[in-house]
């Protein structure tokens, strides 16, 4: 299945049902008095996060949706059906908002939340309403109200804990598969990851956190270039930044510490705040580094990069990745500790 986490859709909620003008025309009641009924509201549509989609494909092929009519008032005090509601379930994760305004309409950020997205109109009134002393027929009614109308822009951007940053071939994939269960495609050419891969990272029997492998950034990634670009949203969730760097690329004279803070300046023209964000140093492939020359490349790469915490290791043998989650473990904890405390 291809990866969707944009969609832009048209909500139509139903219009209210008109209210009704009757009277009673009973034999032996000469007299009958109004008896129109109220019109049914029309129905709404609802937005609904579910965890098991992980895609906005259903919203690429049908873009209209439209709530029921409610249905129209009858005689006998008998008010009209009313619409039954639209449920349009989504991923976890995504976020609504109107396409004129830009105004935040929902964040479906945890399974079951339930948010309205388009009110259904309410039914008219019948001409029972209208009776008083002094108009003993009313004949008046009123129409049932429109239904909310919107178009709203659908944007997807993944919960994880943990976000994987880095340039293409940097070993985000090898690295993800290396501490969690996720499977993504690994391959030695830039842009093997297409689309960004969840994997769930067991510290323990009662201790995880989530880590997500987004596509590598190139320069200009935040002017449009590459792949990377389209998912960098996919990072604002995150607690916390594992910058992945290639200390022994293929090109021998390629600098890691030059292209690494490359991607800090796409990462800070696309989000300040997503810049912001608390970032480790990860520097991988330390196997393909000759021994003698392995403790030079770090200390020069630490000193250029300046990281608040840094890890070697080698993701396709797994040496140092076991220390990196439980030190991720350990940071997660002890953020959720003081979130808790502030509130």
């Amino acid at each position: 299945m291809k990866f969707f986490d944009e969609a832009r859709i048209e909500v139509l909620a139903g219009d209210g049902g008109n209210g009704a003008v009757s009277f009673r025309r009973e034999k032996y009641i000469p007299l009958g008095g109004p008896d129109g009924g109220d019109g049914g509201k029309g129905a709404s549509i609802w937005a609904i996060a579910d965890r098991n989609l992980n895609t906005l494909i259903d919203f690429r092929y049908t873009r209209v949706f439209r709530g029921q009519k409610g249905e129209n008032g009858h005689g006998s005090d008998r008010y009209g059906k009313g619409g039954e509601d639209l449920e349009l379930r989504m991923p976890v994760g995504t976020v609504i908002t109107d396409s004129g305004t830009g105004e935040l309409i929902a964040d479906l950020d945890t399974d079951g939340k339930r948010w309205l997205i388009a009110k259904g109109g309410i039914g008219g009134l019948g001409n029972s309403h209208f009776k008083s002393s002094t108009n003993r027929a009313p004949r008046q009614n009123t129409p049932g109200q429109e239904g909310e109308k919107r178009e709203l822009k659908l944007e997807l951007k993944v919960l994880a804990d943990v976000g994987l940053l880095g340039l293409p071939n940097a070993g985000k994939s090898t690295f993800i598969r290396a501490v969690s269960a996720a499977k993504p495609k690994v391959a030695d050419y830039p842009f093997t990851t297409l689309h960004p891969n969840l994997g769930v990272v067991r510290v323990d029997d009662n201790r995880s956190f989530v880590i997500a492998d987004i596509p590598g950034l190139i320069e200009g990634a935040a002017e449009g270039a590459g792949l990377g670009h389209r998912f960098l949203k996919h990072l604002q969730r995150t607690g916390l930044l594992l910058h992945l760097v290639d200390v022994s690329p293929f090109d021998p004279d390629a600098d890691p510490a030059k292209d690494a803070k490359a991607i800090l300046k796409e990462l800070k023209k696309y989000d300040e705040a997503l810049y912001k964000k608390p970032r480790w140093l990860l520097i991988n492939k330390i196997d393909l580094v000759p021994e003698d020359e392995r403790e030079a490349r770090v200390a020069a790469l630490v000193k250029s990069y300046k990281p608040k915490k840094h890890f070697v290791v080698s993701a396709i043998s797994g040496a140092g990745c076991r220390e990196v989650t439980f030190a991720v473990m350990d940071y997660l904890e002890q953020h959720r500790k003081h979130e808790t405390a502030d509130s």
